[in-house]
């Protein structure tokens, strides 16, 4: 099945309103794992609006998945991945003002900036990943970069599916398939949720990881972490 990993960025938004310990970031990484994700993400940002870069350092010992830090490659992020070493680093091209990333790498315009980054993760053993929409022209640049996998970023699929889920899916497929040929694995994520997962998982058989933060919380809010986390995985079975 694809890997589910769980970005728990949005349990230290809810901390970080109030200060303290509430809800506890840590216990809440070590949990998701034991409720079945394999894996835990977390998107640290420089104003540390939500994961702080603290709680990466703390996270860290706990994981028995699988560790996923994203994140603009600056020079604090590239040192806190450096020494984390995660399994694997995702960059995402979001300047530190964003809500949320809303956009995929140009790796045309950026690639020899990626290949730097990218080479020194890959020396340093960990697994590296970017973050793509479904212009195939970045696709196919993105080998040159040295990455080992792409994120598809699935905001204009989610955005699109109610209205239309065929042709929403359309140029994932395609992007997909490209990326697949070219010898590039391929992750996805942004705004997937119980409602579009399923046709998303279903239509790119050799899709490996979803990485979901945002609806997953959500849903917990009302189906508890653990029923959630179950339900999310039962989508992802091939």
């Amino acid at each position: 099945m694809t890997k589910l990993s769980v970005n728990i960025n949005k349990i230290a938004t809810i901390r970080n309103s109030r200060g303290g310990n509430m809800p506890n970031v840590l216990k809440a990484a070590v949990d998701v794992q034991q409720f079945g994700a394999e894996g835990v993400t977390v998107h640290p940002r420089p104003d540390e609006r939500h994961i702080r870069y603290q709680d990466v350092l703390d996270i860290r010992p706990v994981i028995t998945t699988e560790f996923n830090i994203e994140g603009y490659p600056s020079k604090e992020f590239i040192d806190l991945v450096l020494k984390v070493k995660p399994h694997q680093v995702t960059l995402v091209p979001d300047p530190p003002e964003a809500l949320t990333s809303n956009a995929g790498w140009d790796t045309i315009n950026n690639l020899s900036f990626l290949q730097d980054v990218i080479g020194r993760f890959s020396e340093a053993g960990v697994r590296t990943s970017i973050f793509i929409d479904t212009d195939l022209e970045n696709i196919s640049n993105a080998v040159k970069t040295g990455t080992d996998r792409i994120e598809l970023y699935t905001e204009p699929y989610a955005t699109n599916y109610p209205k239309n889920k065929e042709a929403a899916i359309e140029p994932f497929v395609e992007a997909a398939n490209l990326a697949n040929k070219i010898g590039l694995k391929i992750n996805a994520g942004h705004d997937l949720s119980l409602e579009n997962l399923k046709y998303f998982n279903e239509k790119i058989p050799f899709l490996k990881e979803v990485s979901i933060g945002h609806a997953l919380i959500c849903d917990a809010l009302y189906y508890g972490l653990e029923r959630t986390i179950h339900m999310y995985n039962e989508l992802l079975i091939k």
